[in-house]
């Protein structure tokens, strides 16, 4: 009991289940785990293998919508239609009553017709925006995991300490593939 196996230590898990009578509940053949901490950390190894990837792997579509945005068409004629990066920015006014052509005259004095309107943030171009989201998604997923981990590994430690029973690689294996998918739901 006190050897503790290297992290993958997958066995085939038919020695566990066919015929279940008249067996010893430890196999020769099978990895058990005993210790919190171990149960933890292949918790943990599985929920990187299966939920770093799918964060890694939104964030990279989200960098590439965000760093290569599609075209906006229109769905009946298949043409490029208005672009706000091309377009005039009209400013925000208060309401008035005012009749249309008093604002127009108001709003044409206000505009220097030689200055080009401003970008929204002319230090931050549109790639380190799309760097930054693909990094909140890395780092949340990391996060995720070990938080993830930690509660269903110590959780999963603390039921098979308390039943007295060996916790095969397998539970972890699954445990860390669930979160993935519990992941998927959110």
């Amino acid at each position: 009991m006190s050897d503790v196996p290297t992290w993958p230590s997958l066995y085939n898990p038919i020695i566990e289940l066919f015929p279940l009578q008249h067996r010893d509940p430890v196999q020769p053949s099978g990895r058990y785990l005993h210790d919190p901490h171990d149960i933890f950390r292949f918790t943990l190894y599985w929920t990187f293998v299966f939920y770093t990837p799918t964060y890694v792997f939104c964030g990279i579509y989200a960098f590439l919508n965000l760093a290569f945005p599609p075209p906006r068409t229109s769905a009946k004629s298949g043409k490029t239609r208005w672009n706000w990066r091309g377009s005039e920015t009209i400013p925000l006014q208060r309401y008035t009553n005012r009749p249309l052509g008093a604002e127009t005259d108001a709003q044409s004095h206000m505009r220097a017709p030689s200055r080009s309107p401003a970008r929204p943030n002319e230090r931050r171009s549109r790639w380190t925006f799309a760097l930054l989201v693909f990094l909140v998604f890395a780092v949340f997923g990391l996060a995720g995991a070990v938080v993830g981990s930690a509660v269903i590994g110590y959780v999963l430690a603390g039921l098979f300490k308390t039943s007295k029973y060996n916790m095969s690689t397998w539970i972890p294996f699954i445990g860390g593939l669930l979160q993935t998918l519990v992941g998927f739901l959110g």
